[in-house]
């Protein structure tokens, strides 16, 4: 799954093919825990750390527009978002 964005030790994984992976999500690791997050930055599932949600829920929002462009960009490679600084 390709890399989209990596920040304060996160990795956020994201496929584009939407018709297979449905509902909207992206893939979020950090010191071996793992999440699957909605495009709003809320976990629906794994174990991530609060203070690490916190921060990939603030990436999330910042990023919506562009998140939801890589989600639309059927089967292509989803471009690289930039990290929370």
């Amino acid at each position: 799954m390709p890399v989209i964005a990596v920040f304060y030790g996160i990795i956020i994984r994201m496929f584009t093919r939407k018709s297979e992976h449905n509902p909207p999500h992206f893939h979020a690791e950090y010191q071996g825990h793992k999440g699957i997050f909605s495009l709003d930055g809320h976990m629906t599932t794994g174990d991530i750390p609060p203070k690490q949600q916190k921060y990939i829920e603030v990436w999330a929002d910042i990023h919506h527009e562009e998140l939801l462009r890589n989600w639309e960009n059927e089967g292509a490679q989803p471009g690289k978002i930039e990290p929370l600084k």
